[in-house]
């Protein structure tokens, strides 16, 4: 037996290999054509389009859902036969017999008696009312309240007191400061003032220390309780006024 190598009877054909070069070219070709028309699809879009007109069709294949089974209605119940009762018989009227009159019976006639007025109730006696308590005496008046004593306030414009009037400030006149102060003087028994004190100040240092001197020199007609000479506060007015 011989060990030489089986050879394919089509091989050893003329014209048999270029055959496959062909086929192989052929395959090479699409295959390469194909992917430059995939690289194509994908540059332009229209593979992207593809898949967004496909996805939504399956989704809102998804979403739909089937029809729900009708369910019919249960049957209405079977009416009631209805058992027809029998009409009752109607009552006979009932002859009634018609009332007789009753007599009317007379009465006998009674024996009258007198008739007797009963007593007059006697008239009560009349008690005489004690006599009223005789009323106490009313209380005397209270005493009235002793008149306040009389008061009269200390006085500089008598005319035997011979009070100059307050000089008027050279200054003041030339700054024309003008206007009233009113001093509180307190007046002895003997006329003299022992202390003042400004009560209402004019807006001007000047005259307000020229009327508390003035009033300090001052005699005065002193205060008076009731006819008696007693010391006391008096209030003295001074107007400083430009001509």
């Amino acid at each position: 037996m011989s060990t030489a190598p089986f050879a394919h009877p089509l091989s050893t054909l003329p014209g048999t290999e270029p055959r496959r070069l062909n086929r192989r070219v052929l395959v090479v070709g699409a295959v390469v054509g194909l992917h430059v028309l995939a690289v194509w699809a994908l540059q332009t879009g229209l593979l992207r389009r593809a898949v967004e007109m496909v996805i939504p069709v399956q989704v809102l294949a998804e979403l739909i859902e089937p029809p729900k089974p009708e369910i019919a209605p249960p049957p209405p119940p079977a009416p009631t036969p209805r058992v027809a009762t029998p009409p009752k018989p109607r009552p006979q009227p009932v002859a009634r017999p018609e009332p007789q009159p009753a007599p009317v019976l007379q009465p006998e006639p009674s024996p009258v008696a007198p008739v007797v007025a009963p007593p007059e109730p006697a008239p009560p006696a009349v008690v005489a009312a004690p006599p009223a308590p005789p009323a106490p005496p009313a209380p005397p008046a209270p005493p009235a309240p002793p008149a306040p004593p009389r008061i009269e306030l200390p006085s500089s414009s008598a005319d035997y007191l011979n009070n100059p009037r307050p000089p008027y400030p050279a200054l003041s006149r030339r700054m024309g400061e003008q206007g009233k102060v009113v001093v509180r003087v307190f007046i002895e028994v003997n006329g003299t003032a022992s202390r003042a004190e400004i009560l209402k100040s004019s807006g001007y240092e000047r005259l307000d220390q020229t009327a508390l001197q003035t009033v300090l020199r001052w005699r005065y007609a002193p205060g008076k309780r009731a006819g008696v000479p007693t010391p006391m506060w008096v209030e003295a007015p001074i107007d400083f006024v430009l001509n």
